[in-house]
């Protein structure tokens, strides 16, 4: 392996570290940021319409689910660039 191989793969994986936290950081904080304002609408509806409580509680948690789920799959994708990352295999492909 050349020198240069070796500096493209660092960077590579540099760049990939910087990505992942980008990702998990940000996919995160909108996750939380989600269910905050979904839980104080849902109490404010709640306040406002006390029968409907578990019709709306049911919905909420349904969405809850779905807002986890999306944050789960950017995590997932994450990961997979960690450990099987393609990139650096088409950059050892490239490099000989």
């Amino acid at each position: 392996m050349t020198v240069e191989l070796v500096a493209h793969l660092a960077q590579v994986q540099g760049f990939t570290a910087i990505a992942l936290g980008l990702i998990i950081g940000f996919g995160a904080l909108g996750a939380c940021i989600g269910i905050g304002i979904m839980g104080s609408k849902f109490l404010e509806a709640a306040a406002r319409q006390p029968e409907l409580v578990p019709l709306l509680q049911g919905r909420m948690f349904l969405l809850a689910g779905l807002i986890d789920a999306a944050f789960l799959i950017g995590v997932a994708l994450a990961m997979f660039f960690a450990f099987a990352n393609p990139l650096l295999g088409a950059l050892h492909t490239a490099g000989g």
